[in-house]
């Protein structure tokens, strides 16, 4: 390959990781009327080991009709994917993704979480904030669209809906992007925030059949965006 080759294939190529970054990077959705809503900082040391969390790790279905505090809500939203430091990389975030895409977005639906009206919000991992998407209850809303009768009798003051943006990792990689990389991403995201909840003491389970489209519409969430998770969370 001659040097003009070799210089043409790389502006190809850094083009192609510009064009992916800017994907990952801008968020389409407008902030609406209300400004973000700034979470409380989240902890980096809790007073419950990685191997005490693996080991008491269990799928709850039964919670107490207790509202969760916007500091546990957040706290669950960065262990799924806010910001951290790699010693090697500088700013990341919890769990790796296959070229750095992060095709995964989080949202909340709150229904008993102190100092937040109910409501659908979107997980800004950049500042640990959420973007409020839709006013009111919608818990009732997702359950009718799950196959999960657990679920459906439950007392779920949040849960936590994880959706992807298959493009954004398929853009670079192709049909591997979709078939593999994508659902590392999901599992490591699920993962965290099921570890996160066993070491604040609270209890989640991880429902993967529902209506796609129809939650996805409940939860705003762009078109390109397909829900993987759901995740209700709440005091066991």
């Amino acid at each position: 390959m001659n040097l003009l080759s070799r210089l043409l294939k790389g502006i190809g190529g850094f083009i192609l990781l510009m064009g992916c970054f800017s994907a990952e990077s801008i968020d389409k959705r407008s902030k609406g009327d209300s400004p973000d809503i700034s979470l409380p900082l989240p902890g980096h040391d809790g007073t419950v080991s990685v191997e005490r969390a693996l080991f008491n790790r269990m799928s709850i279905r039964t919670f107490s009709d207790v509202s969760l505090s916007l500091r546990e809500a957040g706290q669950l939203l960065w262990a799924g994917g806010g910001a951290n430091v790699d010693g090697l990389t500088g700013a990341t975030r919890t769990f790796p993704s296959a070229g750095g895409l992060y095709p995964v977005e989080l949202y909340l639906v709150a229904e008993k979480i102190d100092s937040l009206a109910p409501g659908i919000y979107h997980y800004i991992w950049k500042n640990h904030s959420l973007r409020q998407v839709k006013k009111g209850v919608f818990i009732d809303s997702i359950k009718t669209l799950t196959y999960s009768g657990a679920f459906r009798n439950a007392a779920v003051p949040a849960c936590i809906v994880a959706a992807a943006v298959y493009s954004r990792t398929t853009s670079k990689y192709g049909e591997r992007g979709g078939s593999r990389y994508v659902p590392m991403d999901i599992g490591g995201c699920g993962e965290n925030i099921f570890l996160q909840a066993v070491a604040l003491g609270l209890g989640t389970f991880i429902i993967g059949a529902f209506d796609d489209d129809s939650v996805r519409r409940v939860i705003g969430a762009p078109r390109e965006e397909t829900p993987l998770y759901i995740m209700p969370v709440g005091r066991r």
